[in-house]
């Protein structure tokens, strides 16, 4: 637990601008608070110990405003900057040298017994009031953008968006886990392929609107070649981002 609390200690440096002093860091970080409290309220509910364990995590709560369940599991090196609000269930399995923004809940979906919370791989990044629900396993190296809601399993080296949470990038290389500015727009993407098709059907009607005055009998063919296309790819969406963006 020593090593835990000393590294949770350390990258606080590595990842808070902010951070100027020692002091500072143990009395004025809440995440550190709540985390060393919890970690001994984690082994006394190892322990079998009754009662305890929640009182000091509902103790947690009220001085630092986090609320994370004696039996979540927590990695080393793990930072909660500002932590407002944030809520950690007791099946939830953090990896070591994650970041968890204010506002973040890691919780369930119901009333099913068993493990029914996240786990989170190593160096997750989870943004600002973003929701992760339901045992879902998050790989390595995810960032999960502000505000998203995530619902389905995220591979390793990823970077999810959305309402749900859709996995918008996929890279082999190690995210900044501070860069927040980065994220794409995957909605405003698709809206811009749209428009892109629309504007290109729009000219398609010009041009046969056109060829009609001049030649009724190009025209009748054109359409009935269109016709026969549009019977079979009636549905289907061609262009990539917006396939992959109603796919989730």
């Amino acid at each position: 637990m020593l090593s835990s609390l000393v590294a949770d200690f350390r990258i606080i440096f590595d990842r808070d601008p902010a951070a100027r002093n020692w002091l500072e860091v143990l009395f004025c970080y809440p995440g550190l608070q709540a985390l060393l409290l919890h970690r001994f309220a984690h082994w006394l509910f190892l322990m079998k110990m009754p009662l305890i364990p929640r009182l000091i995590s509902h103790i947690s709560r009220f001085i630092t405003g986090i609320e994370i369940h004696p039996g979540a599991q927590i990695g080393q090196g793990v930072f909660i900057d500002h932590g407002m609000g944030v809520v950690i269930g007791e099946t939830a399995i953090v990896g070591d040298s994650s970041l968890i923004y204010q506002g973040v809940t890691l919780g369930g979906t119901g009333k099913e017994t068993g493990k029914r919370h996240p786990t989170l791989g190593e160096n997750v990044v989870v943004g600002a009031g973003a929701k992760v629900l339901g045992n879902l396993q998050i790989g390595d190296n995810v960032r999960i953008g502000a505000g998203s809601v995530v619902l389905r399993n995220v591979p390793s080296d990823c970077t999810v968006v959305g309402i749900p949470g859709r996995v918008v990038h996929r890279s082999g290389v190690k995210i900044n886990p501070l860069a927040h500015g980065n994220l794409p727009d995957s909605e405003a993407t698709v809206i811009r392929a749209l428009i892109d098709r629309i504007e290109s059907l729009e000219q398609e009607v010009q041009q046969l609107r056109s060829s009609h005055s001049r030649n009724n009998s190009l025209v009748a063919s054109v359409l009935s070649e269109s016709s026969n296309t549009e019977t079979g790819e009636c549905c289907k969406l061609k262009n990539k981002e917006i396939i992959e963006f109603l796919e989730g």
